[in-house]
């Protein structure tokens, strides 16, 4: 799991039928001070975040699979699971 921020949307017109009905966005990694990592994912979106979103992504496939609740052989990697509206690091 990692925190990241929606930089994008991604446009698919020929897709798995795993990915009908969700959309898909671009997500950055951030480091510990919020800055952007030269990482990113293609996020399967579960929590209607947008461009601009601070979100927390679930990046293991088994789990974003339950999390979506598909097929557990599908081809889905990372899925955003909630919108962060503050990170503390006291």
């Amino acid at each position: 799991m990692y925190i990241g921020q929606v930089s994008g949307t991604v446009v698919a017109t020929i897709k798995h039928r795993m990915f009908e009905g969700h959309k898909l966005l671009l997500v950055e990694r951030l480091d510990l001070d919020g800055a952007a990592t030269a990482k990113y994912d293609i996020a399967v979106d579960a929590a209607q975040a947008g461009v601009g979103d601070r979100v927390l992504v679930l990046d293991e496939g088994t789990g974003a699979r339950q999390v979506l609740n598909v097929e557990p052989w599908g081809p889905v990697r990372a899925v955003i699971v909630g919108i962060i509206d503050e990170v503390n690091t006291d």
